[in-house]
């Protein structure tokens, strides 16, 4: 069986550029939010569940991320029965997903919010991707339209990142490329040395 492997990592802590990496070294990486615009989309599992539970959020045939959130601004309580739907959906995307990879030594599951919704149980190690503060700040600050407001309140919704690594199997200093790759290649070879996963 394939070794999952979970990367999580904060805003602007370099996770895309580590799944970029390790798609580069031929291991097959599913990520939670591409699979959530694969469901949003114009045809997609999720739109038409989300859509009766929140008309407003179906704009030309798909679920409109913008509208969703306009929602759940003026009801905080809807983002409950939000979860309930699309998390279901999520799964078994990543799920079909992991069944298309029989013969992949590692499968890497790229969940930004893995360690906050306890998906950390379903993986067989967890890497996690992480900066110094004040690279994170700098590089999602330089991101069109953000603000010091929006940057706060995504990582008050996010555990903090002492956290993450005290609870990570590994760790990807992502503050040069040079030692993400490093980190990743060092990971890949730990894993692929171990006795074959049953």
């Amino acid at each position: 069986m394939s070794f999952l492997l979970g990367l999580t990592g904060g805003i602007g802590m370099g996770k895309s550029t580590a799944s970029a990496m390790f798609r580069e070294l031929g291991h097959p990486v599913w990520d939670a939010d591409e699979a959530v615009h694969r469901l949003y989309a114009p045809g997609g599992a999720a739109v038409a569940p989300v859509a009766a539970a929140f008309p407003t959020a179906l704009v030309d045939g798909g679920i409109d991320r913008g509208a969703l959130k306009a929602v759940l601004a003026v009801e905080p309580e809807a983002l409950t029965r939000l979860e309930a739907l699309v998390h279901p959906l999520v799964a078994a995307d990543r799920a079909a997903f992991i069944a298309r990879h029989p013969d992949a030594p590692i499968i890497v599951l790229d969940i930004p919010l893995l360690y906050e919704g306890g998906s950390e149980r379903s993986m067989d190690g967890v890497a996690v991707v992480s900066a110094p503060a004040e690279v994170q700040r700098a590089r999602v600050m330089a991101r069109p339209g953000m603000t010091q407001e929006t940057l706060d309140l995504i990582l008050s919704r996010q555990m903090p990142d002492a956290e993450k690594r005290k609870r990570a199997d590994w760790i990807i200093p992502s503050d040069s490329l040079e030692g993400a790759r490093a980190a990743i290649v060092d990971i890949c070879n730990e894993i692929m040395a171990r006795p074959p996963h049953a």
